[in-house]
């Protein structure tokens, strides 16, 4: 059978895919193969079994990662990296040095602080300043109810507060 995409070579590859439900199957040589991206899945096995059974014969375990891990969930840093998902509480303190640093830089902070964080607070204990033509307007208003009370003395010192402002 020769290949589908170049048809000049013989195909020794099978591709079989299924893309948003749509099932397609290809023969390719080993070169449009490998220009697509579909490599041997045996590669380098052979480099692999020698390591194993040399293993067997010499009496020593294969090389483990020293990555330290969690001793509740079993999750090493770099697969909290990768993942994103830290494994359980314990990962907090264990990884503590390695992950606030990234928690600061996307959270801005590395306790939590709720909901709202106080932004609805702020605006509650904040009161809001009048601008001075408001001031103004006020005073007049409270300068017309003091006449209205024939109450003077109050009159005039608003009427001085007044003056204060606009000049």
């Amino acid at each position: 059978m020769k290949c589908q995409k170049c048809g000049a070579d013989n195909a020794n590859t099978h591709v079989k895919t299924i893309i948003n439900g749509e099932f397609k199957e290809y023969d390719l040589c080993s070169e449009c193969a490998g220009k697509l991206g579909y490599t041997n899945v045996f590669a380098g096995i052979d480099n692999d079994f020698s390591n194993l059974l040399g293993s067997f014969f010499t009496n020593v375990l294969p090389a483990r990662s020293q990555a330290t891990r969690c001793e509740f969930c079993g999750s090493t840093y770099s697969e909290i990296a990768k993942s994103g998902q830290v494994g359980c509480a314990n990962c907090y303190t264990l990884f503590a040095d390695r992950l606030y640093p990234s928690i600061r830089r996307i959270h801005g902070n590395t306790t939590h602080c709720g909901k709202n964080s106080g932004k609805t607070a702020k605006a509650e204990v904040k009161p809001t300043e009048m601008t001075k033509e408001e001031k103004i307007k006020d005073l007049k208003a409270q300068q017309e109810q003091a006449i209205q009370e024939q109450n003077f003395e109050r009159a005039a010192e608003l009427r001085d507060q007044i003056k204060g402002l606009e000049g």
